[in-house]
């Protein structure tokens, strides 16, 4: 469980960052 709460928050950051820097995707 803890595994998939920490694959959760890397793929949540992960969009914020892309959200916050489109140019670079």
């Amino acid at each position: 469980m803890i595994v998939v709460l920490g694959l959760t928050v890397i793929v949540f950051v992960y969009l914020i960052y892309a959200l916050l820097n489109p140019e670079k995707f």
